[in-house]
């Protein structure tokens, strides 16, 4: 399909730039073949059934961003996928600066090797010594806030929390499974008061999902890899919910992928651990998910997509129109949108 078919005019005051306060009072645009309705997050309870099962994403959000310097060359770095103990692949900013085998200085004693350059003109860091990454991380990086956030404002000491979901719990993620960034411990009370339960997967969601879609046809677009994990604890209860009548609701798109990619041809979800790439647009058969909560996306994103071939091109087209209109706030800190096919 062309990329030029999931493109929307969205005006720059509707990105949001701070989360709702409390977090469960976010808009949400509910969205069914019967219409749109007009919702807060709050509300969730009201708008899904006794026996439903939502999926939240346990990922935690490590500070990933580092700044430094290979002599005289400032460099910055995003790291967003692990690839062994002490080495991780980064974005670099600057990279033409560098050459195999050079030491960049982040500062605080951090400092780390750059190899494997890819075409994509990603780095391999190999950080050096021999503390975990993860405390080096806290003394020299930053949290990585969107680039349509952090082009707006800089980061603070808020933003430490309020990128979190009450549900981190994996260290390992470069951005926040946005969508529940919504709930609240009231919330999920009252969920499951009214009987709907919920269970938790691993995504560690990487910078990659922040990269535009360069290809003029989504066939030749490359998605970007992601490690993730369901055990099969978990799968059987997604299975047992689905073989008792209930629904299985993703809670943000990282969710949904990880679910669709354990999903057999038979609708069976199957224990997962490792990486994941799928790339959805419409056409794409659902086989483990029966309804998606997620915030507001960008224009020409693969996110797009994914939420448009689960409801369909012109009835999400519609969505984010009215949306737009009626001043939802966009992105990582935006409202929420309930999609029920």
């Amino acid at each position: 399909m062309h990329v030029d078919l999931f493109d929307f005019a969205l005006p720059p005051e509707r990105i949001a730039l701070r989360p709702a306060t409390p977090r469960d009072a976010a808009r949400m645009l509910v969205v069914t073949p019967e219409g749109l309705a007009d919702r807060i997050v709050a509300d969730l309870p009201s708008q899904l059934r006794a026996g439903d099962l939502l999926v939240f994403n346990d990922t935690r959000v490590i500070p990933a961003q580092l700044e430094g310097t290979r002599g005289t060359a400032r460099i910055g770095a995003t790291l967003h996928k692990r690839e062994g103990p002490r080495r991780w692949r980064a974005f670099v900013r600057n990279g033409r600066r560098l050459r195999e085998g050079d030491a960049i200085d982040f500062g605080h004693e951090v400092t780390a090797t750059a190899h494997d350059r890819e075409e994509d003109g990603s780095w391999a860091l190999a950080f050096a010594g021999d503390e975990p990454v993860e405390l080096l991380l806290e003394r020299a990086g930053r949290m990585p806030l969107p680039p349509y956030i952090a082009g707006k404002r800089d980061t603070d000491a808020r933003d430490a929390a309020d990128y979190q979901t009450m549900f981190a719990a994996e260290p390992g993620a470069v951005a926040a499974p946005t969508a529940a960034l919504h709930f609240t411990p009231a919330l999920l009370a009252a969920l499951q008061h009214g009987r709907i339960d919920h269970a938790t997967l691993t995504l560690h969601v990487g910078a990659g999902t922040f990269l535009p879609v360069k290809a003029e046809d989504t066939a030749d677009h490359r998605m970007h890899a992601e490690w993730g994990r369901i055990d099969a604890t978990t799968a059987a209860r997604l299975n047992a919910v689905r073989a008792g009548g209930g629904r299985v609701i993703a809670v943000g798109t990282t969710s949904l992928r990880l679910v669709e990619s354990a999903t057999d041809a038979d609708g069976q979800v199957q224990p997962f651990e490792g990486d994941t790439s799928i790339f959805i647009t419409p056409g794409y058969r659902f086989r483990g998910i029966d309804g998606l909560m997620t915030n507001f996306h960008l224009p020409r994103s693969t996110l797009f997509m994914l939420v448009s071939a689960l409801m369909g091109l012109d009835r999400m087209q519609a969505a984010y129109a009215y949306a737009v209109e009626n001043d939802y706030r966009f992105y990582s800190y935006g409202d929420a949108s309930l999609l029920i096919p």
